[in-house]
């Protein structure tokens, strides 16, 4: 886990190279088509990386996006309307058969269908009109990272081509750069927090969620520890009862609109006794972790996560456990 995390530069690297002209094809297609809807179809660390592409792709070109739960096509056979739609199905191995029976029913019902997808040769790829590689290379950790940041990647360079944002296009090549940078950010005072923790809160808000939901999945299947992810707009809507003397929370604040809020949060869940971790850039002088800044805000929580994945590497190695070969967990995942 701890060396694929740290790969994720170079593999941003090589998707530059070698899936960029297609994702600008693609993002050119987009743009004449002008979808009214798109759909995401994913999983896992693959559906938090959706999540992002749902909320880049609002804010930056308007166009709605929504989960499908793939058990509408699967288990119930629901007829659709989505023929001239974009549907982008994210995985790493292509494999699932939920994943790959839902795209070929979305192809035939007339959507769009595009596949990023690490395994190019998968039957994912094979069902999908549009098919693009990630280019993260072998993932041997049941834990997905350099995967999950490829993805993150992918979708950023998707929704620049399609806005033609040359401003996110200039930011993605500095990108591999700033990646390396977050590799050197120093999150040690996180493992001497939660090494003897058995639950957490991770929050974060816009497009810092995804980074949040990703965190709270790999504390629980690398360091077994209950985590839950919230947005920052929806703690006090109940989940802040939970709050405690000592409750651990891990607070992501990349720059940004939400960050101001999410700093504030933190500032008041320890007036309630919270022992909270700020993750926040150099100019925050209340943050406890520091988070690299990138060319553009929109890939901040792209370096969040390279800095979060080694502590948690890290971590689980701390409290006794192997981050490669978490119990009850296999790397690819067959879900009807």
């Amino acid at each position: 886990m701890l060396d694929e995390a740290l790969f994720a530069a170079e593999a941003v690297a090589a998707q530059h190279m070698y899936a960029d002209e297609g994702l600008a094809l693609l993002g050119r297609e987009l743009a004449k088509a002008q979808p009214q809807l798109a759909l995401t179809v994913a999983r896992g660390s693959s559906d938090h990386a959706a999540n992002y592409f749902a909320y880049l792709a609002m804010q930056r070109t308007g166009t709605p996006v929504v989960s499908l739960p793939m058990s509408l096509i699967t288990l119930h056979h629901a007829p659709l309307a989505v023929r001239g739609q974009l549907a982008v199905a994210l995985s790493q191995s292509g494999r699932s058969p939920d994943l790959v029976d839902t795209m070929a029913a979305l192809s035939q019902a007339g959507a769009r269908t595009v596949a990023l997808v690490n395994q190019p040769d998968s039957p994912l790829a094979a069902a999908c009109e549009w098919s693009l590689p990630l280019c993260a290379g072998v993932e041997k950790s049941v834990a997905a990272t350099k995967s999950y940041i490829a993805s993150l990647s992918a979708v950023a360079r998707l929704v620049a081509h399609w806005q033609r944002d040359a401003g996110l296009l200039a930011a993605l090549e500095t990108l591999p750069q700033a990646l390396l940078e977050a590799t050197r950010q120093d999150w040690s005072p996180a493992i001497e927090v939660l090494q003897p923790a058995e639950r957490i809160m991770v929050v974060g808000r816009g497009l810092g969620f995804a980074v949040a939901l990703e965190a709270a999945l790999k504390f629980k299947e690398t360091c077994a520890i209950q985590a839950e992810a919230f947005s920052g707009a929806e703690i006090k809507h109940g989940p802040m009862a939970l709050i405690d003397d000592g409750y651990p929370l891990l607070i992501f604040a990349p720059r940004g609109p939400e960050q101001a809020g999410l700093i504030a949060l933190a500032d008041e869940m320890r007036g309630r006794g919270a022992r909270v971790l700020l993750a926040a850039p150099a100019d925050v002088a209340s943050r406890d972790l520091s988070l690299a800044v990138a060319g553009d805000e929109a890939l901040d929580p792209l370096l969040a996560i390279q800095s979060f994945y080694l502590m948690a590497a890290r971590l689980s190695e701390a409290r006794g456990l192997n981050p490669d070969m978490p119990r009850h967990l296999n790397k690819v995942t067959c879900t009807l």
